[in-house]
């Protein structure tokens, strides 16, 4: 064996190394100082890895520096770790569980009895950032399953016991410890040199949790921070958050009187008449773009038997997330409201024989679905029990795929633009367990590809994360303070034809197998109103506001051509209120405003006289007064639907 290795960059290039050197020696030694100084962790052949960690083989090399997209989430795994080690410190006796770091930062579950006080949280973010200046070095050890269950006992940390055993019993032998100072923990890794990496830590919040999410285990403290590399990307963030709570979907929705729950119907929202207008402006704005687009609107029924979810293998999946329904007849619970729509669209699709003229088959549906959600999930709109969707599913011939994937994309683009949202997209390729063949992958895969490609769209690849039916596109918008939201999606399902035994006539006059095509641009209708509501912060645009404008007098004497204003206007389709209150003018026009209503219609005698009204924009912008046929063709351009 050579005791040379070759080392292949990302550029391409290729360095010749001493077998068994450190990553950071040979960054230091064969590419530079100012990399080795900035780099965090290394990818090696595909996997994460400390610098410390040796070059054995040949090997594909790729430094990752506080630049790189995937820093974030290393410094806030090591954050979490400095403040699970600060906790236990300033608490002593407290024991350790888990603590990951989540998209926006990290939480750490501890068992305490006692639950953090504000004070507390305070004295930890203090102690944590103090560790940081210590800069300790993550040290990377490995011990025997035996070793670490000692370990553990010996500081009387049985959560860490529990978890031990667990991975002992899966067959595992070994066990990655990772130490700075006197603190130490397991987990996978990579960490960063030091503790001196990460810029700054903020403790964001505490909360209750059961461990391991189970009511019947005891209640932990768990505490929510974030880690930046600098102050003033923490205090962009902090300001972000703080936006965001100002437009909390649960906040505004109660203000503008959108909609309300109630704990008889856990996870199901009562819209009112301004939150049923918003809700079926996008309804039916969908239904206006699918019918453009080719595609016909179905029902399918909302209870079926088990047999339905049996053929589709959901009965033995996803049952414990169904709300089952007992069959008085059998005693048995062997009926269920659906959870989605498509194994329904795929008996619809049973009914009749197709042809390959009739493919595309594009079927649209908004019916009401319920998933039997933990209720400690649910959260406003973005989680709930009772949803519908914007869902669709194409049934096509294989060589079909790529022009549909084109046409839905174009949709979905003409959406996300009309409200103002960003989009980026991943293609999510093979993952190890899939049912075909690999050729049949490479065309599925290709098809997605050249769609995307042939549309100009940049895209990440995902390998490994498509469903075990098919590969999958995914859409994450951005909204306007700039938070992520996985939305639309577009998913191949070879699958769905084998078990539903779907077929279609080719030209050879043989039966094939359609290829299914999934696809949502929404979503639910309920998460995707709780973005808009956040993303617009409850001040809509004209054309999907509740109320479009809002009448207001001087004076009672105005009520009657008022009244006759928003009749008019309301019988041309617009939702137009008037305020009748007995308030003043100016009382009214503030109240508008806080409604966030796109225009306020002042009426005075002058108005009357010249059959005018004048409008001011939500906001405060003054139109001035204008004649009534002018007010209406200004709102009738801002009121359509895009």
């Amino acid at each position: 064996m050579s005791d040379m290795i070759t080392v292949t960059l990302p550029d391409g290039s290729q360095k010749q190394t001493a077998r068994g050197t450190t990553i950071a020696d040979f960054v230091r030694e064969s590419i530079g100082a100012g990399l080795a100084k900035a780099a965090l962790f290394a990818r090696v052949n595909g996997q994460d890895m400390d610098l410390a960690r040796k070059l054995e083989e040949d090997a594909k090399l790729q430094i990752f520096t506080p630049k790189s997209p995937e820093a974030l989430e290393l410094i806030r795994h090591d954050a979490a770790h400095v403040v699970a080690s600060a906790v236990q410190r300033l608490f002593p006796g407290t024991q350790v569980t888990i603590g990951p770091a989540t998209e926006e930062g990290f939480y750490y579950d501890f068992f305490r009895e006692k639950p953090f006080t504000p004070e507390d949280l305070e004295k930890i973010e203090a102690e944590a950032n103090a560790e940081l200046k210590r800069d300790l070095a993550f040290v990377r050890t490995e011990i025997s399953m035996d070793e670490a269950v000692r370990l553990f006992e010996e500081k009387g940390e049985k959560f860490k016991v529990e978890i031990v055993k667990d991975i002992a019993a899966k067959g595992a032998k070994t066990l990655t410890l990772y130490s700075h100072g006197d603190w130490v923990d397991f987990c996978l890794g990579p960490h960063a040199p030091s503790t001196g990496k990460i810029g700054v830590i903020k403790i964001l919040s505490s909360s209750g949790a059961y461990w391991r999410g189970d009511h019947r285990n005891p209640m932990l403290q768990r505490v929510y921070g974030t880690a930046f590399f600098d102050k003033k990307a923490l205090q962009e963030y902090l300001t972000r958050i703080e936006e965001a709570k100002k437009r909390d979907h649960r906040k505004l929705g109660k203000e503008l009187d959108l909609f309300h729950f109630h704990q008889y119907a856990p996870g199901a929202a009562f819209w009112t008449a301004k939150g049923t207008a918003l809700y079926q402006t996008l309804s039916n704005w969908m239904r206006e773009l699918t019918a453009e687009d080719g595609y016909v609107e179905i029902k399918t029924p909302l209870m079926f038997n088990k047999g339905l979810w049996e053929t589709s293998g959901h009965w033995g999946k996803y049952k414990e997330n169904m709300f089952l329904v007992l069959d008085n007849e059998s005693g048995e619970h062997d009926f269920s409201l659906k959870p989605m729509n498509c194994p329904s669209h795929h008996l619809f699709y049973g009914f009749k024989k197709h042809s390959y003229r009739d493919l595309p088959l594009r079927f649209h549906t908004q019916d009401v679905l319920h998933r039997n959600e933990a209720a400690g999930s649910l959260g406003g709109l973005t989680r709930v029990r009772q949803f519908a969707q914007d869902d669709a599913h194409i049934y096509c011939m294989e060589s079909q795929i790529t022009d549909e994937v084109r046409r839905f994309v174009k949709l979905l683009d003409r959406v996300y633009k009309a409200v103002g949202l960003t989009y980026a997209v991943k293609l999510s390729t093979r993952p190890e367990q899939r049912l075909g063949d690999d050729s049949l992958w490479d065309r599925a895969e290709g098809g997605l590809k050249a769609a995307l490609e042939s549309l100009g769209l940049q895209y990440e690849l995902a390998p490994g994360d498509g469903a075990f039916y098919g590969p999958k596109i995914d859409f994450a918008v951005s909204d306007s303070i700039g938070r992520r939201w996985q939305l639309g999606t577009m998913q191949l399902d070879y699958l769905a034809p084998e078990r539903f035994d779907l077929t279609y006539v080719g030209e050879d006059n043989a039966e094939h197998r359609p290829v299914v095509l999934h696809r949502a641009i929404f979503g639910s209708f309920e998460r995707f109103t709780a973005i808009l509501i956040e993303h617009f912060a409850g001040a809509f645009p004209a054309w999907l506001a509740p109320v479009q404008a809002t009448l207001v007098t001087v004076a009672d004497r105005q009520l009657d051509y008022a009244r006759k204003v928003r009749d008019d206007l309301r019988a041309r389709g617009y939702r137009v209120e008037l305020d009748e209150r007995g308030m003043t003018l100016n009382a009214k026009i503030r109240e508008a405003q806080i409604q966030k209503v796109p225009f306020t219609l002042v009426v005075g005698d002058n108005e009357v006289e010249a059959g005018a009204v004048a409008p001011r924009r939500y906001g405060g912008e003054d139109l001035k007064t204008m004649k009534l046929a002018d007010f209406e063709a200004l709102l009738a351009k801002e009121a359509a639907l895009p």
